[in-house]
């Protein structure tokens, strides 16, 4: 499943009535598979909306109840929830809702929505609206009242009316003259007026009038954008139309005239989507970084919700701070962020470069490219280079945490620590050594490896700073990547084909290991009981073991391993291999040839990063094959910058705490009928359990479904009374010819045993035949006896079994 996925582009903002006569305004926002519900007040993410299979494509409130919200999906199906209890209340399969959808021919269809009784239901009288939609949701609007539809792709505009089932077709000139190009980007419609507003690729936005008449419509322009407009939203009134795009400002127009407008600049990144609530109070704008902004109707930034950070590109590898458990990798041009796992939030972000960065194609910039952090979280060594490829310029930087700030300060710069590019780093992870065993290797493209230690200074503070203390190399191949063995002892480093293994302490050369053909790709120790062992992955698609006590190859598989991620916590490695457009996953032990676990088809996305992160508690497994996920969790990020990882847990489990605040538990009596109808039967059980009378559960009454659902579920998401009642009382019935267990076997002694014999083919055949409807509600299945089993059971009875009483 996914851990984080990009925002989809679908938010709806829904409130709710509260006590004291305020609302309470929840944002709703789609995330991979998941809804999240968002309170803008407490900035506390409060559930999710978990059950699709797939991307979440869309997200639409339910007009006649804005407590409940429709999802559609990618796996095919529109789901109707309950929001706030986090309840899923109807399934429609394929094209199953009463609004409008895209299907991947890019057709508009309406599907008539199916009534039924039970939650999956199948979507039928599929019809076609409109031909050649754009695939965008941004592209497709509804006027007013909902009496036509519009649809918007390259530069052509349709609009089409339900009630006369008319279509007209409007198109724009394909020619760019002076720069403006007019295919269109979104489109939306005036709530109040038979207005369409439409985005262009040229920063235009034109605003469409008379469009009943294929020949008498007209259309105004505004221009204020230099690039594509993103998106467009009217005000809840009309009065104000909002635009967004790649300038990272939201423009408000007041009564369609360019003379008239607000700006709210400088909101970090492009604008994709603007929503407006549905009371028109608030504004959010969802931002190419994975941001969502939510701004006042005065056009005021109020707060932000910040998941992770869609970088260009994820240089410096998905790496863990030791400290808090957060994921670090690129965030912001030249800013290093931390994401929390357990939060779905980004912590902080700390700029590295410390430079502008401008917004400009072509223009060569420096951006971060390596990350690593001492065993502790105290030290942390960022490189940072410019976009030069013939000289570049290269900096290494080491940080020290404070705790005073809770932040990372700058201790030591270093201006052009290697000739060329800078291919890894690392740090040698002795934390029970102190910070006097502290030692960082950087590798370069230009042939060398360099160790840099502390040195202190001659000053009274005694502050310290970091200095080269060795270089080495290789018969002058390049040095691509290095890493320390779990004690710390020694040092390996990949030189083009070959593998230098070093004595960290002299910095003696101990033995090599070469695999022709191919470069060392990724290469690591082995952990705990597999520290003798080095493991290495070539780009030719070969996986080698040796054996550092043999210097000698252990074994070797061809695999294309494309990622090569140890677990800190325990003997395991996975491998992520690349092949057939399908990323798939192997995890084994270097002591043993063949995988402990294996994932085909992990997803058909290229799989470029990984990273153990260690729980905070060993969590209980069951199944064997997970159990090597018992101390440490693996995510992955792809190439589409999707942060995924495993679970071991069901659907159920995965909910946060707080969700399943919002889940309704079949074993709690949530309702107050519930509660006053289960403190009667517990004053009725006790009454006669004081009176010496056995206590009698109604089985079938407790599983009847009808009953659950009066019972467990909130009124304002039950179905109507007549719906249920019929239900209901089928539920209490129950059937002459059902007999329970006892009272056959007593009709049957009450028989001679010849009778018993000579019937006993037909009561068989009677039992079989008898109505299990109560057995399939219950979802139960019962046992049947044989014949010989049924008569044997019944001497047994009459067994006399008084003589157990003298002993």
């Amino acid at each position: 499943m996914p851990a984080n996925s990009a925002l989809t582009g679908a938010l709806r903002d829904a409130r709710q009535g509260t006590n004291e006569g305020r609302s309470a305004p929840y944002l709703l926002y789609a995330s991979g598979d998941f809804v999240k519900v968002h309170s803008v007040n407490t900035e506390e993410t409060l559930g999710l909306l978990c059950g699709h299979a797939d991307l979440v494509t869309g997200i639409q409130l339910n007009p006649h109840n804005h407590m409940q919200v429709y999802s559609s999906s990618l796996d095919g199906t529109i789901k109707l929830w309950d929001f706030m209890d986090g309840i899923p209340i109807k399934y429609y399969c394929w094209f199953q809702t009463d609004f409008f959808l895209w299907s991947d021919t890019f057709q508009l269809v309406s599907v008539k929505l199916t009534k039924g009784a039970g939650q999956d239901l199948e979507g039928k009288e599929l019809s076609v609206v409109l031909d050649g939609v754009g695939a965008s949701s941004k592209q497709i609007a509804f006027g007013r009242e909902d009496s036509y539809v519009v649809s918007v792709k390259d530069v052509d505009l349709q609009v089409y009316f339900f009630k006369r089932k008319l279509l007209n077709r409007f198109s724009l000139s394909t020619a760019k003259t002076k720069g403006g190009d007019n295919r269109f980007s979104c489109v939306v419609c005036h709530p109040t007026e038979d207005c369409i507003a439409t985005g262009h690729a040229d920063g235009k936005i034109r605003l469409w009038r008379n469009f009943h008449h294929k020949k008498g419509y007209t259309y105004s322009s505004l221009h204020w954008h230099h690039d594509t407009v993103m998106d467009l939203a009217y005000s809840l009134e009309g009065t104000r139309l909002l635009s967004g795009g790649v300038e990272s400002v939201l423009v408000q127009w007041h009564n369609e005239s360019s003379c008239q407008k607000d700006f709210l600049p400088r909101l970090g990144s492009p604008i994709e989507c603007i929503s407006m609530s549905s009371d028109g109070v608030l504004c959010c704008t969802l931002h190419t970084d994975n941001r969502i902004s939510i701004i006042n109707s005065n056009l005021r930034f109020s707060r932000s919700i910040q998941g992770l950070i869609k970088s260009r590109d994820v240089k410096t590898g998905l790496v863990v701070d030791p400290r808090t458990k957060a994921l670090v990798l690129n965030g912001e041009p030249g800013h290093l962020q931390f994401y929390s796992l357990q939060s779905d939030q980004q912590l902080f972000s700390l700029d590295i470069v410390q430079r502008q960065y401008i917004h400009q194609a072509g223009l060569k910039q420096s951006d971060l490219v390596k990350v690593a952090f001492s065993a502790r979280g105290t030290w942390l060594a960022t490189v940072e280079e410019s976009e030069e490829v013939a000289d570049p310029e290269l900096q290494l930087k080491l940080w020290f945490y404070t705790e005073e700030t809770q932040s990372f300060a700058l201790n030591t710069r270093i201006n052009t620590p290697h000739d060329n590019h800078i291919t890894d780093m690392c740090f040698r992870d002795m934390d029970e050594l102190g910070d006097d065993s502290l030692i960082l290797v950087t590798t370069g493209r230009d042939c060398v490896f360099k160790v840099w230690v502390m040195v202190g200074d001659s000053d009274p503070e005694g502050n310290v700073s970091w200095s080269c203390d060795f270089v080495g190399s290789y018969h002058n191949y390049q040095a691509t990547n290095c890493c320390f063995s779990e004690d710390g002892s020694l040092l390996a480093v990949s030189f083009e084909e070959t593998v230098t293994v070093w004595d960290s302490l002299t910095w003696d050369l101990k033995c090599t290991f070469c695999h022709p053909p191919g470069n060392i790709r990724n290469i690591c120790f082995g952990r705990q009981t597999c520290s003798k062992y080095l493991i290495g992955a070539t780009d030719y698609g070969f996986l080698c073991c040796w054996n550092l006590l043999t210097c000698a190859l252990e074994w070797n598989a061809h695999l294309n391993v494309v990622v090569l991620q140890p677990d800190p916590l325990s003997e395991h490695i996975a491998a992520v291999s690349w092949l057939s457009k399908e990323s798939s996953l192997f995890v084994f032990k270097p002591s043993e040839p063949w995988p402990v676990y294996i994932q085909r088809n992990l997803c058909k996305e290229k799989i470029l990063l990984a990273a153990f992160v260690p729980r905070d508690e060993p969590e209980t497994i069951s199944s064997e094959k997970y159990l090597w996920l018992r101390k440490s969790q693996l995510f992955f990020l792809t190439d589409t910058q999707e942060l995924m990882t495993l679970s071991t847990k069901s659907l159920e489990e995965r909910l946060t705490p707080s969700s399943k605040q919002l889940a309704v538990e079949e074993s709690l009596p949530v309702t107050p009928f519930s509660v006053l109808l289960g403190k009667h039967r517990r004053q009725q059980a006790q009454e006669d359990t004081d009176l010496g009378k056995p206590v009698v559960h109604n089985k079938q009454e407790q599983a009847s479904p009808a009953v659950k659902e009066l019972l467990h579920t909130p009124a304002h998401v039950l179905p109507s009374a007549s719906f249920l009642c019929t239900i209901f009382i089928n539920s209490l019935l129950i059937s002459k010819e059902n007999k329970s267990a006892e009272e056959v076997a007593d009709e049957v002694e009450m028989e001679s045993e010849k009778a018993e014999d000579d019937s006993d083919e037909e009561d068989v055949t009677a039992m079989e035949q008898e109505d299990t409807s109560h057995i399939e509600l219950l979802g139960e299945i019962t046992c049947k006896l044989s014949k010989s089993q049924e008569k044997e059971l019944r001497k047994i009875r009459k067994m006399d079994y008084s003589w157990i009483s003298a002993f």
